[in-house]
């Protein structure tokens, strides 16, 4: 139901303005921006278990690398049923499992790696993508990763390795908004031509529009029919960061700047909802 899953992202939208608000801090851009995605996967795409288990066995499993864009991926997890949506009110706050970057020791539901060091997500699903495939679980692996951590070693040594070994049930997906925290990519330190490099390293690389949820889900649906034949998957995901807050749209700015009282009010403005705020 496209109709159900808008009027969800509408409401994430609104959790992670009002949660960056209420503690001054955390990273609204990418969240924003990449709340169409999460939806689609959460709501949608994985079969996965809210009842949550660290092993995942039978069980599609998602690796969030670009850690800091937690405040969408604690809403998500919230409102899928992880947890109570109440807890969304204690991000950043002293003895929170909700942390600025998501770690594994508060025993959060659906946190499976500590992540926001960037580079090392990828590196950890080809290692549970392998590990389904030595268990004869037929599940998937999704990882979300930024296109300015892709300027990190670590996640070529990755690009490499996947391929050689076939680990085809891996689909990972880039944040193409271009943008990071100092400024344009392009301009911090040029990706070139990311499909042609993917393509180069072995994987099947796929393109789609961030911020069309029919297109995600579209992309998505796609990706799963391309897994299993030899070859991990790479999603190129154009989005724009702050997207859905017209004035957070497209800029580095607002990577990790929190609004205030009145900028905030101005965001829910346009992200009216008839879901429930926590």
């Amino acid at each position: 139901d496209l109709n159900k899953l808008t009027t969800v992202a509408k409401q994430v939208r609104r959790d992670i303005v009002r949660m960056v608000h209420q503690c001054q801090s955390g990273h609204p851009g990418g969240s924003l921006g990449c709340t169409d995605f999460l939806v689609a996967l959460y709501f949608h795409i994985m079969n996965h278990k809210t009842d949550f288990n660290m092993d995942g066995t039978n069980e599609d499993l998602f690796f969030l690398s670009n850690g800091h864009i937690s405040p969408v991926f604690y809403s998500v997890l919230a409102r899928s049923g992880y947890f109570d949506v109440s807890e969304l009110a204690t991000f950043r706050k002293l003895d929170s499992r909700l942390q600025g970057h998501p770690t594994t020791h508060e025993g959060l539901p659906g946190i499976r790696i500590a992540s926001g060091s960037l580079g090392q997500g990828l590196s950890v699903a080809i290692g549970a993508a392998l590990t389904k495939k030595l268990n004869n679980d037929s599940s998937l692996v999704f990882t979300l990763h930024g296109d300015g951590e892709l300027q990190e070693g670590q996640i070529w040594e990755a690009a490499m390795f996947a391929p050689h070994n076939k680990v085809d049930n891996l689909i990972s997906t880039i944040d193409y908004n271009g943008q990071q925290i100092d400024g344009p990519t392009e301009k911090v330190l040029s990706l070139g031509n990311l499909k042609a490099k993917w393509e180069a390293f072995g994987w099947d690389v796929m393109e789609m529009n961030g911020n069309d949820l029919a297109d995600v889900i579209r992309g998505l649906e796609e990706a799963k029919s391309r897994a299993f034949k030899g070859k991990p998957i790479m999603i190129l995901m154009t989005t724009n960061m702050g997207h859905g807050v017209d004035f957070m749209m497209g800029s580095h700015k607002w990577h990790g700047v929190a609004p205030n009282d009145e900028q905030l009010q101005q965001a829910l403005d346009q992200l009216v909802c008839d879901m429930q705020d926590y």
